[in-house]
């Protein structure tokens, strides 16, 4: 190696190039599942910019296998009671160690909270098995633009991963518990507004909306929605966009800006508006995509807002031109066309209108 490809080779990035790097999608990744081609890409404003697009291969991320096996020995494990004067084993055991200092506690009382216990590892090994069956999706945008706007998105990304790996281990599966503790951490703190003497404008909070799916290989896509564009669904036979179910749809403030009356910490954050209750599994959409061919849409405000019509008309075209294609000739069709309209933009005087552009695409085969 010469010394100038010393040079390059050991140059250290810097912070945006490092950014943008950690965010971009890596075609390695993409999930492989029967019957379902997908792929997305994601082209920032600037060298690095808010969108964050990433496949969440739950194969080649976790050891599902291994996670299912210290379930299923977990099951056996806590039904086995304590030897006398040996150490608590787990978590099951100090609780009963604790029941046994309660008026009134039995034999039995202990026996009925091992079984409960087993129960629950059992369950976690079924959801496990229903996520390997299935491939996750995460779509961030924050706003703004540049490493700020990178920045926040970073952090959302972060965050999810983290508590990602705590409901695998505590139950197997992505529950709602896991976005209203995202949703917390964006959240606007009172005590630190009140100690930094931040104002409450929206300059002062980190603002990102997100779409987190599970597409499976039946085509059923379960998603999350917080102040994100909705999904669109192409239908290979009426060969245009349907129309969904709205009302069935839930849709929260973008992440941060809604902090549930019934959450514990209410008033420790600043919330823009009311939301009574913390979200539920039956807040969760779900879209299908019923025959061979249909394609589902996933998008950034970047590439198309959710409102224009015009707009949704001519990327329906686009991918009704390109219906036949793989998913990445689809995305790569309408990124092409999105970029062109940049440059269109720009030549109109109007580049405040340009963001980041993330498009992904699910094909049913």
């Amino acid at each position: 190696m010469s010394s100038s490809e010393a040079t390059h080779a050991y140059h250290p990035l810097t912070i945006d190039e490092y950014l943008r790097k950690k965010l971009m999608p890596v075609e390695g990744v993409i999930p492989h599942l029967p019957g379902i081609d997908m792929y997305g890409n994601t082209i920032p404003d600037e060298i690095v910019g808010g969108d964050v697009f990433e496949y969440i291969n739950f194969q080649q991320r976790y050891n599902i296998e291994a996670r299912i096996s210290q379930a299923q020995w977990l099951a056996q494990e806590v039904l086995e009671p304590l030897a006398p004067g040996e150490k608590a084993r787990s978590g099951a055991d100090m609780h009963i160690q604790w029941m046994a200092t309660r008026p009134g506690y039995t034999e039995r009382d202990g026996v009925e909270f091992r079984k409960a216990k087993s129960s629950e590892q059992l369950r976690i090994v079924e959801n496990l098995r229903e996520l390997s069956a299935s491939a996750g999706v995460l779509i961030v945008d924050a706003q703004g633009h540049g490493i700020i706007a990178a920045k926040i998105a970073s952090t959302v990304h972060d965050t999810l991963h983290a508590f990602m790996l705590s409901e695998l281990d505590r139950v197997g599966t992505i529950t709602p518990r896991l976005f209203e503790q995202l949703n917390l951490r964006l959240a606007q703190s009172a005590t630190a507004r009140n100690a930094l003497g931040r104002s409450m404008d929206a300059s002062s909070r980190e603002i990102a909306t997100l779409l987190y799916g599970e597409i499976r290989s039946n085509g059923t896509f379960r998603f999350v929605d917080f102040g994100h564009p909705p999904p669109l669904v192409f239908s290979a036979k009426y060969k245009r966009f349907m129309e969904i179910g709205r009302r069935r749809m839930v849709q929260f403030l973008p992440l941060g800006l809604e902090v549930p009356e019934d959450h514990p910490d209410r008033n420790k954050y600043i919330s823009v508006k009311p939301r009574k209750r913390r979200m539920k599994a039956s807040d969760m959409a779900l879209i299908t995509l019923m025959g061979r061919g249909d394609i589902l849409f996933l998008y950034t405000d970047g590439v198309y807002d959710g409102s224009g019509v015009p707009e949704k008309r001519r990327i329906e075209a686009i991918i009704g031109e390109h219906k036949q294609q793989s998913a990445k000739d689809i995305c790569n069709a309408i990124l092409d066309y999105a970029v062109k309209r940049d440059r269109e933009l720009r030549q109109e005087g109007h580049s405040d209108e340009i963001d980041d552009k993330t498009v992904f695409i699910i094909k049913r085969t």
